[in-house]
């Protein structure tokens, strides 16, 4: 099976660095020197980690023949993907690989539909639903408890229970002010 571990992001400085968006629990397992990995486009890899450090909180990633700053941008936007084992779950059992959760159809407590998972966002804080609504407008969402009461994988749905204003729709918003 195959799994999304990283987003290549900028160059960094001109020695063919680059950031990379960590999208796996295990970086240092799957990101180490001399991992060999698939991309996503297929014709950017396979790509070989010659080296790796943290910087001011980013990853920074050196690839095998990756040289020059010209060479690291031309990677930008390139998903970074390791086999795994298909046996091989999350530890936990509140735990989840991106693509176990991309596609999950999101509802709220009460069973009104908001969308459709199509992304996933790791930021520092929290990770955060792209959550594509029925009329294709976005809205992204906290993959955190308090929000987030329920993943039903059997049922394909994440269940919400959204704080006011986090999927009201702009007009909603605008409406309950001039009442106000």
């Amino acid at each position: 099976m195959q799994l999304v571990v990283a987003r290549i992001g900028r160059a960094h400085g001109i020695k063919g660095e680059v950031t990379v968006e960590v999208r796996t629990d295990e970086p240092e397992l799957r990101l180490a020197p001399g991992a060999v990995l698939a991309t996503d486009p297929a014709a950017t890899g396979p790509l070989t980690i010659e080296t790796g450090r943290v910087h001011s909180g980013r990853l920074l990633l050196r690839f095998e023949g990756v040289r020059d700053r010209t060479a690291a941008e031309a990677l930008r936007n390139t998903l970074l993907i390791a086999e795994v084992d298909p046996d091989e779950l999350p530890e936990e059992e509140d735990e989840y690989y991106d693509h176990q959760l991309m596609d999950l159809d999101v509802v709220t407590t009460d069973g009104t539909e908001v969308g459709r998972i199509t992304e996933i966002s790791h930021l520092p804080s929290q990770d955060l639903f792209i959550v594509e609504r029925p009329d294709g407008s976005e809205v992204m969402i906290p993959f955190v408890e308090e929000i987030v009461t329920e993943i039903d994988l059997a049922e394909q749905k994440a269940v919400i229970d959204p704080p006011p204003g986090l999927i009201d729709d702009n007009a909603e918003i605008a409406s309950s002010r001039e009442e106000s």
